[in-house]
């Protein structure tokens, strides 16, 4: 639990942000379950949702935020304890095609910026011009289909997927 909480951040299709509380409580949970003091925690949880655009929304609960701000704190939450790595899953798919555009380019940018790795599950064509590595499963298997902005056509499978 406290490598999963302090190494990965996790971004969802759907936010799941706590409905009971505000953007910030939300964004600071991380914080405060590895121990971090309620001030700095909320501190921390602010300075990075003014980093996504919501330092109006700071009290809002999850139901007074549109789509695209629930995602944009559901992605300042996943940043909050500073992570290694970014995992998210479909991102953008419960967005429209707008707001799922700035909020990939949200989490290029910050990930970018903070020399992080982000891996991403998505449907999206349009994401992979933005990737650095695109591999695609196909009918159960994993295979490379572009690498650093290069197009390429689809290899043989890398890795199988496990029968246990």
């Amino acid at each position: 639990g406290r490598l999963r909480n302090r190494a990965l951040g996790f971004v969802y299709q759907f936010h799941h942000l706590l409905p009971e509380f505000s953007a910030q409580e939300n964004v600071a949970m991380p914080l405060l379950v590895a121990g971090q003091s309620p001030k700095s925690a909320m501190q921390r949880a602010a300075d990075i949702l003014a980093r996504v655009g919501l330092n109006q929304r700071l009290l809002h609960k999850p139901g007074e935020l549109s789509g695209g701000e629930r995602q944009r704190a559901a992605v300042a939450r996943a940043l909050v304890t500073r992570p290694a790595c970014v995992l998210a899953d479909e991102p953008t798919g419960n967005l429209d095609l707008a707001t799922g555009e700035r909020v990939l380019n949200l989490l290029l940018d910050l990930t970018r910026r903070a020399g992080k790795t982000l891996v991403m599950a998505t449907h999206s064509p349009e994401v992979v011009p933005a990737a650095d590595c695109v591999m695609r499963v196909h009918e159960g298997k994993l295979i490379e289909t572009a690498r650093g902005g290069e197009t390429a056509e689809p290899q043989p499978a890398i890795a199988e997927p496990s029968t246990t």
